[in-house]
C-alpha cells in the first residue's frame, strides 16, 4: 500500500548547487529512487565488479544502454576503458551482493559466476542481465558516461532492490495502485 505526504505540508529547500551546497545536492540527487546494478568485466588480473545506481536505458532499437563510473573509484581504470561488460539488476534478496561489490572490486573470490563468449564475469540470480559491448565514453564531471549496444539479455520475475535517500529498501512488486499525475 502507497502513503502519499500531502505536498502542501512539506516545504521544499531552494540552493544553487555548487562547492558549499554539496550536501544538499546529494540529498537532493537521493531523492530519485534507482535499481542497483552490479556491472562486471575482464582485465588481465581477473574478473571486476563494482555496484552501481546510474544505469538507464537509452533505445530499444536498436538496444542501447548507459551507466557511468567515478573517477574517484579504484575501479575507474578497468571500467572506463573496457570494450565488453554486464550489467546485473538486483532482486531486493540480493543487498549482500550489492554491498560486496561496492567494497571490493576482486569480490568474485568463492563467488559462483560464468563468462560469456567475450570472456565477461555473468552472475547468477539477478531481475536482468545485459551483456554489453561499449560504443562509447562521454566526459561528465566527475564520471565518465559509457553508452553500450546490448548483445544478449536475460531476465526473472521478482522484486527490486531500490536505493533512495542513502539507503537500501523496497517496492511492492505487483501493486496495481497508480499515483495520480
Amino acid at each position: 500500500m502507497y502513503h502519499f505526504l500531502d505536498p502542501e505540508q512539506q516545504p521544499m529547500k531552494s540552493f544553487v548547487p555548487g562547492p558549499d551546497h554539496k550536501r544538499e545536492f546529494r540529498d537532493a540527487l537521493g531523492r530519485f529512487a534507482t535499481g542497483i546494478t552490479v556491472v562486471t568485466t575482464m582485465t588481465p588480473d581477473g574478473p571486476v565488479g563494482i555496484t552501481a545506481n546510474s544505469f538507464a536505458s537509452v533505445s530499444l532499437d536498436p538496444p542501447i544502454v548507459l551507466w557511468s563510473i567515478g573517477r574517484h573509484s579504484r575501479r575507474f581504470a578497468a571500467f572506463a576503458g573496457c570494450k565488453h561488460f554486464a550489467v546485473h539488476v538486483l532482486g531486493a534478496e540480493q543487498i549482500e551482493l550489492s554491498q560486496r561489490f561496492a567494497r571490493l572490486g576482486q569480490a568474485f573470490d568463492g563467488l559462483p559466476h560464468d563468462l560469456n563468449d567475450a570472456g565477461v564475469p555473468l552472475l547468477g540470480g539477478c531481475l536482468s542481465r545485459f551483456e554489453c559491448v561499449r560504443i562509447s565514453g562521454h566526459e561528465g564531471g566527475d564520471h565518465v558516461i559509457v553508452v553500450a549496444r546490448v548483445t544478449a539479455a536475460s531476465l526473472r520475475d521478482g522484486e527490486p532492490l531500490l536505493f533512495f535517500g542513502g539507503g537500501y529498501g523496497r517496492f511492492e512488486y505487483g501493486s496495481n495502485v497508480t499515483p495520480s499525475m
